[in-house]
C-alpha cells in the first residue's frame, strides 16, 4: 500500500511539473534574440518572467497567460521571455493569470523596451503584474531567461496608434515596402515560424503586389 502511494505521488508530481513549462527555442535561437540590436525602423519589446518568485514555483509550476492587442503569444514560465520586434506605436500587453494585469506601452523607432512580468504563486492560481523597467534591470534579466517559442509571428502584431507616423501596411507604403515585407518573410522562415508552404503562399501575394 505505501508503495502504491509512493508511485501515484511521484506521478502526480510530475503530471503537474512536467505539464506546466513553457516551450522554449533552441539554443541558437536564444543567442540570436538576446543580441539587442533593434532595427532603425522597429523597436524591440522584451517582455520577460523574472523568476524571482515563491519556493513553491520550483515544485509546482505555474504558466501566465501574454497577449499584445489582443493577440495571445503564448505562456511564460519562471526565467523565460517574449522577444516582439514591432513597428512604432502604441501596444497593450495583457497578462492573465487570476487577475487581469494590462500596460500600455508606447515605443519609438529604434529603441529597446523591457517588460516585467512579475508572478505570485502562493495560490492555486497565479496572481500578475505588469511593469516596465530600466534597460539595466531588463537587459540582465533577458540575458538569464530563456526565449519563448511562440506561435505568433512577432510581425504580425499591429499597433493600436496610428498617430505615432509608424509605417504603414498597406500597398503602395513607401516606408514599408513590398521588398521589405519579403526580406521579414524570409527571416520568418528561416527562424522557423512558419512552414515552406506558409512562404510560398505569402510570397506569392506579395509579388501579385508589385
Amino acid at each position: 500500500m505505501r508503495n502504491y502511494v509512493t508511485l501515484l505521488a511521484g506521478a502526480l508530481i510530475i503530471l503537474l511539473t512536467g505539464c506546466a513549462s513553457a516551450p522554449t527555442r533552441s539554443l541558437a535561437q536564444d543567442s540570436n534574440a538576446k543580441l539587442f540590436l533593434p532595427p532603425s525602423n522597429r523597436a524591440l519589446i522584451f517582455i520577460y518572467r523574472n523568476g524571482n518568485e515563491s519556493l513553491r514555483e520550483s515544485v509546482l509550476p505555474m504558466l501566465v497567460t501574454v497577449s499584445v492587442n489582443g493577440i495571445t503569444l503564448g505562456q511564460t514560465a519562471a526565467k523565460t521571455f517574449f522577444r516582439l520586434n514591432v513597428k512604432p506605436g502604441t501596444y497593450t500587453i495583457t497578462s492573465l493569470g487570476e487577475n487581469v494585469a494590462k500596460l500600455n506601452l508606447t515605443v519609438e523607432a529604434g529603441k529597446i523596451y523591457y517588460v516585467q512580468q512579475e508572478v505570485s504563486t502562493w495560490s492555486l492560481t497565479p496572481n500578475s503584474s505588469l511593469q516596465q523597467v530600466d534597460e539595466n534591470i531588463g537587459h540582465t534579466s533577458v540575458f538569464e531567461s530563456k526565449i519563448i517559442a511562440s506561435n505568433v509571428p512577432d510581425r504580425v502584431l499591429s499597433n493600436s496608434d496610428t498617430s505615432t507616423g509608424g509605417p504603414s501596411e498597406t500597398q503602395g507604403s513607401t516606408n514599408y515596402s513590398v521588398s521589405e515585407k519579403l526580406r521579414e518573410l524570409q527571416g520568418l522562415k528561416q527562424d522557423g515560424l512558419i512552414t515552406e508552404d506558409e512562404f510560398q503562399k505569402k510570397r506569392q501575394q506579395l509579388l501579385e503586389k508589385i
